[in-house]
């Protein structure tokens, strides 16, 4: 069943959520990234909704173009050629991999080459810009508005097919969930895990690629265009690029641990993943590269090593404290945290079927300073891209208040499902690691 304020939420996000998005997108190329302006304007009667709306620019051939053969693109390298960066690279985890056992009892199958497709676009793309020049390596940021329209349309698309493909074809019936409430199963989804054929799973592919392989091909692109106006890259650019490419490989190199994450295990695939992974990650998540090609920053030395350190930092506790985790697991606690045997409690939970089962919850290490000291290394990230971009405007920040109130809500939403699974013994295990984010604090 949903709830009204689950319901409320949802309706909102399809009426706004793509509002947002233009929003942000128009207040730079109209307003130098203000997100105030646009506001003053319509208030003041300065200008009308449809004198904005007719600023904007439209969707092009050539916009449609370049999308429709990135996203082919991507899907090739997907589907038909299989990874052999594991055959070479010592301790990358690669190929054929299993992912967790979904609520029917499926184990899923999945070719993880998503490295191998980072790999070769990138070196295509630094090909074209210093050798083959078929196109302009600013060619993203010229056609940003226009491949916006793209993006929904994709998103809009895939996530409408996912619907009907969960009430009509699915892939495996019982993994369906439906609530009766057509916005909610159509945001949230129907199927765990709709595939087309044996290896095209729609939630893997949206989830990696096209957006987060094209998330540092978009920051390039922004510095490029940086270099073609100022005649200089900033420090702040290459530290933005730098930062986020270590968050972008990162996730490729651990893309066979990401099939045991919240996403992949727990999620189904509706709008709230195809659609957002079209247009919300590639739009909204590389703001700092967008507003610092409007507002070059070039930081001071020692800020510029601050905000450096700051995001190393972010990334070791991010890594780190998930290292600790799957070592724990995999090993089932027969390992050394921090040079000792880790710490844990015993928990019990039952199946639907009524089997007993037993797990242990890690309390040292990172996991005994706070839940979800993950989250806490990624928001310290997400704030050194931020402060690159100095503080003259708002909008940079977007993405570590959206971080915040997206992890939160997390934290909050894992622990539930972790209070209805385990019952006391979860109240054991938070009464022994009481902090949920920073130590001391909350």
């Amino acid at each position: 069943e949903v709830d009204w304020f689950s319901l409320a939420s949802v309706i909102f996000l399809l009426m706004f959520a793509p509002l947002i998005v233009y929003y942000f997108i128009m207040s730079c190329d109209q307003y130098q990234c203000s997100l105030t302006d646009p506001v003053i304007d319509l208030l003041m009667g300065n200008k009308h909704l449809s004198d904005i709306w007719n600023k904007t620019p439209t969707l092009t051939y050539r916009a449609a173009g370049i999308y429709t053969f990135w996203v082919a693109f991507q899907v090739v390298l997907y589907v038909f050629i299989p990874d052999f960066c594991h055959k070479f690279i010592p301790g990358y985890a690669g190929g054929v991999q299993e992912g967790a056992v979904t609520p029917a009892g499926v184990v899923n199958k999945y070719e993880i080459n998503g490295l191998q497709a980072w790999i070769i676009t990138h070196i295509l793309w630094f090909a074209n810009a210093y050798y083959f020049h078929w196109f302009s390596p600013t060619i993203i940021f010229d056609n940003w508005i226009p491949l916006l329209w793209c993006a929904n349309i994709l998103g809009y698309v895939v996530s409408t097919f996912a619907m009907i493909k969960g009430h009509f074809f699915p892939t495996n019936a019982k993994d369906c969930k439906f609530t009766g409430n057509f916005f909610y199963d159509y945001m949230m989804g129907i199927e765990f895990n709709p595939r087309i054929g044996k290896w095209f799973d729609f939630k893997l592919f949206f989830n990696g690629r096209p957006g987060i392989v094209a998330w540092t091909l978009i920051n390039l692109s922004y510095a490029a265009k940086q270099q073609e106006l100022y005649g200089q890259v900033t420090n702040s650019m290459i530290l933005v690029n730098v930062l986020q490419g270590i968050y972008v490989l990162d996730f490729f190199w651990n893309e066979a641990w990401y099939l045991k994450t919240i996403d992949i295990c727990h999620d189904h695939f509706g709008w709230y993943l195809g659609w957002g992974d079209c247009v919300w990650l590639p739009y909204l998540y590389t703001l700092q590269g967008l507003y610092l090609v409007y507002h070059p920053v070039q930081l001071g030395t020692s800020n510029a090593i601050g905000i450096l350190m700051l995001g190393l930092i972010g990334y070791y506790i991010f890594r780190t404290t998930n290292h600790q985790k799957d070592l724990f697991r995999r090993t089932n606690g027969n390992c050394k945290i921090w040079g000792k045997k880790p710490e844990y409690i015993e928990c019990s939970y039952m199946s639907v079927d009524g089997t007993k089962y037993y797990s242990k919850l890690m309390t040292s290490g990172f996991w005994g300073w706070a839940r979800h000291f993950n989250y806490t290394g990624d928001l310290m990230g997400s704030l050194a891209y931020c402060l690159a971009c100095g503080f003259g405007h708002l909008l940079p920040y977007f993405y570590i208040i959206y971080m915040t109130i997206l992890l939160i809500h997390r934290c909050i939403r894992d622990e539930h499902r972790c209070l209805s699974k385990y019952g006391k013994d979860w109240k054991r295990y938070t009464a022994a690691v009481p902090y949920r984010l920073i130590p001391g604090i909350f």
